[in-house]
């Protein structure tokens, strides 16, 4: 980051997909509040993520398929942050990076779109075998233990390639596929994403966590930076929504303690209300929805008898990877340790069992070499048109 009389140049990285670039955007659109003589370059790039399209998520075999170029442009000082939905952000990160910031959360739900041509409103108006397109392990399992009469078949693309191949599927009159397999009746986005790209009139419905739960961090933005960075973690500082940062901290504290990620379905539900009751209900499934479990659990963040103290920049923590800026840290672990309390009672209960059983079927070692080799070989170049 250079800056000169007052005015800083600020490089920062993103994907180069449509929603990329506008939440890209709306970030920077957000620091120029704070900072309005700053000068901002977008530097866009593919990730492996981006570039693999032909294969479902978890079978591919690499961790931060979503971010892992971006971070390495990071580390080699090519931009100054990076901006990321937070929900492809693994826990644990390089050890030279941290988040420094994270917006607002937007609605955290998902929304199924149904193809136009039929007249169901809802995932349970739709003809028995429909198939319903997804990329998220997540909504696979959960969607197969409510609706097991529906098929639920891997989708991907970015989100104007995964409309694209809903609206040109052919479906009949009787609100069934055609005989193509690969002929979706409806799919399922996270509603931020699609109010993001302005297409809030396309969904058909939305699904509330007491039905589909939602994953960790979604509908939230985080900036990456690199954590030794002083001046630009200063700068990304004032983008800390309190609530926000609450609730992911104790949403990825509870991930990483389960050691999740997109292969194996697990899903939360998380609330602050105006009294700092913080509340964090989640779930692990097995891939075909027959197996579930679900803890609950909530905690108070602050006291008006004891309030926290603030911590001094000699003592800033990491809580799964985020800064706490100017927050307080003592909130900050109040809220990681309920993420941890409820995955141990998951765990006692046998949820890295059902979490397992899953990753095995998934993550299938003679397919993760073969997708690793043509990642290292360039073979995957020609699908960089399309983006998650």
């Amino acid at each position: 980051m250079d800056s000169g009389d007052g005015e800083k140049v600020v490089k920062v990285g993103s994907r180069k997909s449509q929603l990329a670039l506008i939440q890209t955007n709306s970030v920077i659109d957000s620091l120029k509040l704070f900072h309005p003589n700053a000068r901002f370059e977008i530097v866009e790039m593919n990730t492996t993520g981006d570039k693999i399209l032909d294969k479902p998520l978890p079978k591919i075999g690499e961790k931060s398929l979503f971010t892992k170029e971006l971070e390495v442009a990071l580390e080699e000082g090519s931009v100054d942050f990076v901006v990321h939905s937070l929900k492809d952000l693994p826990t644990t990160l390089p050890d030279n990076l941290a988040i420094g910031g994270i917006c607002k959360r937007e609605n955290a739900r998902d929304a199924v779109i149904i193809h136009p041509k039929l007249e169901a409103k809802s995932l349970s108006e739709l003809a028995k075998n429909s198939i319903v397109g997804t990329s998220s392990l997540r909504r696979v399992a959960q969607v197969r233990q409510l609706y097991p009469d529906l098929e639920v078949k891997s989708i991907r693309g970015n989100l104007n390639t995964r409309l694209s191949k809903l609206t040109n599927s052919v479906v009949d009159s009787n609100n069934k596929d055609a005989e193509n397999p690969l002929q979706y009746s409806a799919i399922m986005l996270a509603v931020a994403g699609i109010e993001r790209m302005g297409w809030e009139n396309k969904i058909s419905q939305i699904l509330e966590p007491s039905e589909i739960m939602y994953a960790v961090g979604q509908g939230a933005l985080a900036i990456e930076c690199r954590s030794d960075d002083q001046k630009t973690v200063d700068f990304l500082a004032p983008l800390h929504d309190r609530s926000t940062v609450l609730r992911v901290v104790a949403e990825r504290s509870l991930l990483k303690k389960l050691g999740g990620g997109c292969s194996a379905p697990v899903a939360v539900n998380c609330t602050l209300d105006d009294n700092d009751n913080l509340s964090l209900e989640a779930g692990v499934w097995s891939l075909d929805g027959k197996k579930s479990l679900k803890k609950k659990l909530s905690a108070v963040i602050a006291t008006k008898d004891e309030p926290p103290k603030k911590m001094t920049k000699k003592e800033d923590t990491l809580f799964a990877g985020i800064l706490a800026g100017k927050l307080l840290k003592d909130e900050l672990e109040m809220a990681q340790d309920l993420g941890i309390k409820v995955a141990e009672e998951l765990v006692a209960e046998g949820a890295l069992d059902i979490m397992e059983e899953a990753r095995a079927e998934n993550e299938k070692p003679e397919e993760v070499k073969k997708f690793k080799e043509e990642i290292k070989n360039g073979a995957s170049d020609k699908l960089v048109q399309e983006q998650r």
